[in-house]
């Protein structure tokens, strides 16, 4: 699928049978909301109007209450990520801990701000909140991997070792 097949006014699931097993699950349409924007977004790579509209039409639901949920969860994204999602946690121990000091050095190495992705489409940098890891702060998810107590020099030779 093209990215202009996913920007157009409607959008398609690539797996209808996927949907159909989503639907049986949950007794109301409208409780299948989450589970078809993660199907969504698993698909597209971002939420974008047209999944709006169609998760809208499919749980019978307003799109603003989709938006709603899209703006909520952090896990949904508006726009294009990069191939590697820099999420640092923000929440008191690993602020204290220097995850203010990971966000920076991050936006100095690669010029990009929190929310913004870099220029080749390698890496989004996120602020994000508790991600469970108190006792080891600071802690960094990338994509789906946990890496606690990282010191910027281990920081460095783990972003670098990244293809």
């Amino acid at each position: 699928m093209s990215n202009k097949d996913i920007h157009e006014d409607s959008f398609q699931y690539t797996d209808s049978d996927k949907v159909e097993k989503i639907f049986s699950q949950y007794p109301d349409k409208r409780s299948a909301t989450l589970p078809l924007l993660h199907l969504a977004q698993t698909q597209g790579g971002y939420i974008t109007s047209a999944i709006i509209n169609t998760v809208a039409k499919l749980t019978e639901i307003h799109p603003a209450e989709v938006m709603d949920c899209v703006s909520f969860y952090t896990m949904f994204y508006s726009r294009q990520q990069g191939t590697y999602k820099l999420q640092v946690c923000q929440t008191l121990s690993c602020s204290l801990n220097g995850a203010d000091d990971i966000v920076d050095h991050i936006t100095q190495k690669y010029g990009t701000q929190p929310g913004e992705t870099t220029s080749d489409g390698k890496f989004t940098l996120l602020k994000v909140e508790c991600l469970g890891s108190c006792g080891t702060a600071p802690v960094i998810q990338i994509n789906d991997d946990y890496h606690e107590g990282l010191s910027i020099k281990e920081l460095d030779i783990l972003l670098d070792s990244i293809p």
